[in-house]
């Protein structure tokens, strides 16, 4: 067994368990932990950005992706009733006022439009996107565990999803999936990944939902397993494209085995809104 995997395998030891209290405590935790992970994962990507001599707003840019999951958190839990149409106006004068710091603050030569489009390129990204997390938690606020199962549902599936296409690709290895963007994964890994959401699915849905009194027939129970599954490989895959872009092999080395925010949590940005639109769309939410 190689140092890395021993790494990953020690860091998952301790991170998942305190993951799944996170999630089971919710609340304010919950949201900051979400907002710290947003800012830690915009300073990363703007630091791909940066290799390429883009300079993003790097403090504006961490302290909005902060900011949106704390503010989805309490639209959530105290907003008043039009929130969604307040969190849209915001959203619009979020984006003025970075456009005016981008004309006040980088000069023509400077690549204006680039320093604009990644800063909010990473608030959406890594701020935006994992928001999802939190709107599926306090999805039932008068039955709290039916909120905390209905997020453990796509995160074990990620994780799962994640460790048969790694352990899948080293048994079986064969032709790479994408060799331009990430040499590493092959078309065995990400099948036996896609395959790994498929059949697992199921099982923790009659496992984790059904005692709740949610049901899902059988095929949305595989659709849903095999959309997780596809969905969070792309999502794996389009972070690997900004760091082929900037050269790097990792997007920092905050995490022992894993790299950085980005490395870690790349599926699940994908994965979080795309298992709340699923939800709604099979009427769960």
């Amino acid at each position: 067994m190689d140092a890395n995997l021993v790494k990953r395998i020690a860091f998952a030891a301790v991170a998942i368990p305190a993951a799944f209290a996170l999630v089971w405590l919710g609340g304010t935790p919950l949201a900051a932990l979400v907002a710290l992970i947003a800012a830690l994962g915009t300073r990363e990507l703007y630091g791909l950005a940066e290799r390429g001599q883009i300079r993003p707003l790097q403090l504006w840019g961490m302290l909005s992706a902060a900011a949106v999951p704390l503010a989805v958190f309490h639209g959530m839990r105290e907003g008043p009733p039009d929130a969604p149409a307040v969190g849209w106006v915001a959203a619009g004068l979020w984006v003025i006022a970075t456009l005016a710091l981008v004309l006040f603050t980088r000069a023509p030569g400077d690549r204006p439009l680039e320093a604009a489009a990644v800063t909010l390129l990473g608030v959406a990204y890594t701020g935006g996107l994992p928001s999802a997390l939190l709107v599926i938690r306090d999805a039932y606020p008068d039955r709290d565990p039916d909120g905390i199962w209905l997020v453990f549902l796509p995160l074990v599936v990620t994780w799962v999803v994640d460790t048969a296409a790694m352990f899948g690709g080293r048994a079986m290895k064969g032709p790479k999936l994408w060799p331009a963007i990430s040499p590493g994964k092959t078309w065995s890994g990400g099948i036996a990944g896609a395959a790994a959401g498929l059949v697992l699915t199921p099982v923790l849905v009659s496992l984790t939902l059904e005692p709740l009194g949610i049901t899902l027939p059988l095929w949305q129970s595989l659709l849903f397993g095999l959309l997780l599954g596809v969905v969070g490989q792309v999502g794996d895959l389009a972070e690997s494209l900004f760091k082929r872009e900037a050269g790097v092999k990792d997007s920092s080395a905050l995490i022992p085995g894993h790299g950085g925010v980005l490395d870690r949590f790349d599926s699940l940005y994908f994965v979080m809104p795309c298992a709340y639109a699923l939800y709604r769309a099979f009427e769960v939410m």
